[in-house]
C-alpha cells in the first residue's frame, strides 16, 4: 500500500492527483510542512510514503520511476520524494527538522520535497535518482515556466519512452535485433492484463519443458517442434524482464526465478535431446552432461570474477583500457557479445540445430561454441586480474569462499594450514587437485581404488586452497576449479561404469548440485549471504561429495553405483529444493533485478 502527500495548494487544471492515483497511491493534501508531518505520522506503518509538490509538472512515467520502484528505499525526482517502510524514519526525521526550523510552507518558491531530499542526502546518503532521459519532471516557479513545462511534456511521448526503457540496456545481438523489437509489445500486453513477471517466467519454463518433451520423442517432427517451442520459450524469457521494467515489478524472488529457471530450462532440454537420441539408438548422455558441466563452470567464472571485483579498489588494467577502446568501434561491440555465446545466441543455435540436424551434431557444435566462449572470457579476465593491482574486501573474500562451497572436511583440515598459500598459491593448488581427481577418475578399470587416492589428494588441496582469505589476484578461479573437479569426477566415474543408466543418473546428480550452486549465487546477489551451514553440512560440501562418489565407485558394482548416484541425486535435490523454496518465498532481501551478464 502507498500514500502520497501533495504539499501546497492544488493547481487548477493539474493532473497530478489523478496520476498519483493511477500509480496506486492514496492521495492526501497538506498545506505546509507541519501538516505533512502529521499526515506522515498518521499513515499506516507499512505504507510507502511519497511527498509531491502540488506544482509538479511531468510525465506519469517519471513519477512511476521515482515513486514506485521497489528496489530503492529512498528515491526522488525534482518536486517528489518517496520512502519505503524501511526508510520512513529517515524521511520523518528530515521532515521534523524542516518543521522545527520553520522551513516555510510548501507554497514558497523552493519545494518542500526538494529541501527534504537535500537533508536526506546528508543524513541517509542513498537517495536514488532515476535516469529520466527525455522525460520531464520539474516544479515551475511561475505561470510562464509552467506553460513551458507543459509544452515540453506534450512534446515527448511518455508511452514510447516507457516501452523503450523496458528493453534491457545491455543484451546480445540476437535478443536485441530479433526478439526485443516485438517482445516489448507482448510485455505491454501482459501488463495491461494484470499479468506479473513471475507468471510469464513460469510460462516460459512450461514452454521449455514441453519443448524438451517434444525432443524426447526422437522423431523429426518432434525435433522441429522442440526447436520452435524453445524459441517461443526464449521470447517469454525476454518478456518477463521487459514486463518487470515496464511496470517496475521488481523482486528478489523474481530475479531468482528468472535466473534459476533459465538453467532448469536449458538442462531439461539437454536431457530431452539425449532421450530423443537414445530412441534412435544413439547414446549422447556423456555429451549432454559435458555441455551442462561446461556451461555451469563458465557461469561460475562469471560469478566469481564479478564478486571478487564487486567492491574492489584497483588501478586501471591495460586489458580493460583496450576493451574500452574497442567499445568505441560499433561493430566490435556486437561481435564480442556474440562470440561469448550469450543465452539468446545459444538457444537460437540449439533450436536451429535441433530442427535441422541430430542431437549428436547439436551437442558437438554446442560444446565447441561454449568451449571457445569460456576460453575467451576466462583469458580476458585472467589478463585483467594480473595486469592491475586490486585490493579486495573481506566481503569479496567471503563471497568467494561461499561460492567455493567447502564442507566440514575442508573446513577442519584448513585449520592445519593456518598460513595458507601466498600469491597465486590458492588457484594453483586448486587446479592441481582438480587435475589429480579427474585424471584418476577417468583412467580405465572400473572398481580401482585410484579415484579414491585422487579424491583424498583433492580434499587436501581443497582445504589448502581456502586456508587463508581469498584476496589474491586470481583467487576468483578457485570456485570454478572446484566446480570442474566435482562435476568432472561424476562424469568420469559414470562413463567408466559403462552400464545403462549410469550417465543419466550422473546427469541428475550434477543438475541437483548445480542448482545448489546457482542458488548460492543468487542468495549472495540478493544480499542474503550463503545457504545455511546445516544445509552445506548435510550435503557434504563439494569436497565431501567428491570423496563419497569416489568411494562408492571403488566399493560398489557398476549397477549398484548407478543406484547410489540416483539416490544421492534425489536426496540432494530434495534437501536443496526444500530449503531454497523456503528461503525465497519468505526472503526479506531487497528487491533486485539482474541487468548484468547476458548469461
Amino acid at each position: 500500500m502507498s500514500t502520497a502527500i501533495v504539499t501546497g495548494q492544488p493547481v487548477p487544471g493539474s493532473s497530478l492527483e489523478g496520476d498519483l492515483r493511477s500509480l496506486g497511491f492514496e492521495v492526501r493534501v497538506a498545506a505546509d510542512a507541519a501538516e505533512a508531518q502529521a499526515l506522515l505520522a498518521a499513515a499506516p506503518s507499512g505504507h510507502r510514503i511519497a511527498l509531491v509538490d502540488a506544482r509538479f509538472v511531468g510525465h506519469p512515467h517519471a513519477l512511476r520511476l521515482a515513486l514506485t520502484d521497489p528496489r530503492y528505499p529512498l528515491a526522488a525526482v525534482p518536486g517528489a520524494v518517496t520512502a519505503q517502510a524501511t526508510a520512513r524514519q529517515a524521511l520523518g526525521r528530515a521532515l521534523t527538522r524542516e518543521t522545527a526550523a520553520g522551513g516555510g510552507t510548501a507554497v514558497a518558491v523552493d519545494s518542500l520535497p526538494d529541501r527534504l531530499v537535500t537533508a536526506l542526502d546528508a543524513d541517509y546518503g542513498e537517495v536514488h535518482r532515476p535516469e529520466l532521459g527525455s522525460l520531464v519532471a520539474t516544479v515551475p516557479a511561475d505561470p510562464q515556466a509552467r506553460n513551458e513545462a507543459r509544452q515540453a511534456v506534450a512534446a515527448v511521448d511518455d508511452e514510447a519512452v516507457r516501452l523503450k526503457s523496458a528493453v534491457k540496456s545491455r543484451d546480445g545481438f540476437f535478443t536485441t535485433f530479433c526478439i526485443s523489437p516485438y517482445s516489448r509489445y507482448l510485455a505491454r500486453w501482459c501488463a495491461r492484463r494484470g499479468l506479473t513477471p513471475n507468471q510469464v517466467t513460469t510460462a516460459s519454463l512450461i514452454t521449455a519443458l514441453i519443448a524438451a518433451a517434444s525432443a524426447a520423442t526422437g522423431t523429426r517432427a518432434g525435433f522441429i517442434a522442440a526447436g520452435v517451442l524453445l524459441i517461443a520459450s526464449f521470447v517469454l524469457d525476454c518478456t518477463d524482464g521487459q514486463l518487470a521494467r515496464y511496470s517496475l515489478q521488481y523482486s528478489t524472488l523474481g530475479a531468482w526465478l528468472d535466473a534459476t529457471f533459465d538453467r532448469a530450462k536449458e538442462y531439461a532440454y539437454y536431457a530431452g535431446l539425449a532421450l530423443g537420441a537414445a530412441r534412435g539408438g544413439d547414446d549422447v548422455w556423456a555429451l549432454a552432461l559435458g555441455a551442462m558441466i561446461l556451461q555451469t563452470c563458465r557461469h561460475v567464472v562469471d560469478f566469481s570474477f564479478n564478486e571478487a571485483n564487486h567492491d574492489a579498489t584497483a588501478n586501471t588494467s591495460p586489458t580493460a583500457a583496450l576493451s574500452g577502446r574497442l567499445d568505441s568501434v560499433g561493430w566490435t561491440v556486437w561481435l564480442r557479445r556474440m562470440i561469448v555465446l550469450p543465452i539468446g545466441e545459444r538457444w537460437a543455435m540449439i533450436a536451429v540445430l535441433t530442427a535441422a540436424t541430430t542431437p549428436r551434431i547439436t551437442f558437438y557444435v554446442l560444446l565447441i561454441g561454449c568451449a571457445f566462449a569460456a576460453t575467451y572470457t576466462t583469458a580476458g579476465r585472467v589478463l585483467r586480474s594480473v595486469t592491475r593491482k586490486a585490493r579486495r574486501t573481506d566481503r569479496a573474500a567471503q563471497a568467494l569462499v561461499d561460492l567455493a562451497d567447502p564442507g566440514p572436511l575442508a573446513e577442519r583440515l584448513s585449520r592445519l594450514f593456518k598460513r595458507g598459500l601466498p600469491g597465486y598459491g590458492a588457484p594453483a593448488v586448486a587446479l592441481l587437485g582438480t587435475a589429480a581427481v579427474v585424471v584418476c577418475s577417468a583412467l580405465p578399470g572400473y572398481g580401482s581404488p585410484l579415484p579414491v587416492v585422487g579424491a583424498v589428494l583433492y580434499v587436501i588441496a581443497s582445504a589448502l586452497a581456502v586456508a587463508r582469505p581469498l584476496k589474491g589476484a586470481l583467487d576468483w578461479l578457485v570456485p570454478p576449479f572446484f566446480r570442474a573437479a566435482e562435476y568432472g569426477t561424476v562424469l568420469a566415474l559414470a562413463a567408466r561404469a559403462d552400464v545403462p543408466g549410469a550417465l543419466p543418473a550422473a546427469f541428475g546428480l550434477v543438475a541437483a548440485v548445480a542448482y545448489h550452486h546457482y542458488d548460492t549465487v543468487y542468495r549472495i546477489r540478493g544480499g542474503a549471504g550463503a545457504p545455511p551451514a546445516w544445509l552445506v553440512r548435510a550435503i557434504g560440501g563439494q569436497e565431501g561429495r567428491v570423496l563419497l562418489v569416489a568411494v562408492l565407485a571403488a566399493l560398489l558394482t557398476a549397477s549398484a553405483f548407478t543406484v547410489a548416484l540416483t539416490v544421492l541425486a534425489v536426496v540432494i535435490a530434495l534437501l536443496v529444493l526444500a530449503e531454497s523454496i523456503r528461503f525465497w518465498v519468505s526472503a526479506g532481501a531487497p528487491a533486485v533485478h539482474d541487468e548484468g551478464e547476458t548469461a
